[in-house]
């Protein structure tokens, strides 16, 4: 089917409901790797005992969290109780990560009502036992249009530190060519310019990445029903640049299963978790598919879509509230 698309899953309970007969998993579940490479855990991600037993003594050399940072009102109060579940989470990357490692979250900022909740994370993270390395902005290539404001094409990448991790420099050099000779330096008496001083042909990526495509139904990674969805290419820079090979990756919050794929594709071990059954059954689907096909997503199909076909009351469901049918072969 190769024009199946689904609606965003997480807004719709009903559709959630729907599809949950389809799904492997169920509160609690942890699902393990039969070759022994990764784990999936339908558990919150806040609860310690849960993480404990999907980490069963390991350590990860690097956490990767996307959290659901716009599922709140960002009121005062809300504000407050994202932060204290987010300490929690953060307290259990601390305890499943090693001594020296790498933390890297997604955090949004909401421009209408004083960049919450960045300014209260940000003052959470000084008593987390993680050290501040870099404030990193993606440039979406589509952005959301306003008349009375800037264009927000923006995701701001937070990255810490435990301890003192390796970083691997050659791994973060960009695809982009370096055509502009930049800024001048006396060398030995001799005025050169950084292009001539460089090793590289490329331009090594900085805090702010300009080359990584958002995703969308025209890429071949793109996990319709999936909110948000990063990049590959941007969760492969972080892997690279942040562990090696054979290391174990975490990530508590699953939602399609971008790094699992990474971790895949990059020889990494993946232990991710997500509180929904849904996504969980999405983020295996996807390592199936990836490992069946050598395909990273279902492009404008879903990873649903052979059961919705066969599904009367599902097919009726989004035929009716989305006016979704499928498009065959």
């Amino acid at each position: 089917m190769l024009n199946f698309p689904l609606p965003r899953i997480d807004t719709d309970k009903k559709l959630q409901k729907l599809l949950l007969p389809y799904c492997r998993f169920k509160i609690g579940d942890i699902w393990i790797d039969p070759i022994g490479k990764h784990k999936i855990a339908c558990i919150d991600s806040s609860d310690l005992k849960s993480i404990s037993q999907l980490m069963d003594g390991k350590k990860a050399a690097l956490a990767v969290h996307d959290p659901p940072y716009n599922f709140v009102a960002f009121e005062e109060r809300e504000t407050q109780k994202f932060i204290l579940w987010s300490q929690r989470w953060i307290e259990n990357s601390y305890r499943s990560l090693k001594e020296n490692s790498s933390l890297y979250v997604w955090l949004g900022a909401d421009q209408k009502n004083n960049f919450k909740p960045l300014a209260e994370f940000f003052l959470m993270m000084q008593q987390s036992g993680f050290a501040s390395r870099s404030l990193i902005t993606m440039r979406n290539q589509r952005g959301y249009g306003t008349q009375k404001n800037w264009m927000a094409i923006r995701q701001e990448l937070l990255y810490y530190v435990k301890g003192k991790p390796n970083f691997n420099i050659e791994a973060e050099y960009t695809e982009i060519p370096k055509v502009l000779r930049g800024y001048y330096k006396i060398v030995g008496g001799i005025s050169t310019d950084n292009f001539e001083r460089s090793k590289s042909k490329n331009i090594r990526a900085g805090n702010v990445w300009i080359d990584v495509q958002q995703v969308f139904y025209r890429l071949q990674e793109n996990v319709n029903g999936c909110y948000a969805q990063k990049p590959l290419k941007a969760m492969e820079r972080i892997i690279n640049a942040s562990s090696k090979k054979n290391e174990i990756v975490i990530d508590f919050f699953s939602h399609s299963g971008t790094s699992l794929i990474a971790s895949e594709i990059l020889a990494r071990r993946c232990f991710t978790s997500d509180i929904d059954p849904v996504f969980c059954e999405i983020s295996l689907r996807r390592l199936e598919n990836y490992r069946l096909n050598k395909k990273t997503g279902w492009q404008n199909s879903n990873p649903f879509a052979e059961e919705i076909a066969a599904d009367k009351k599902l097919k009726n469901y989004l035929k009716e509230k989305y006016d979704i049918k499928p498009k065959l072969d």
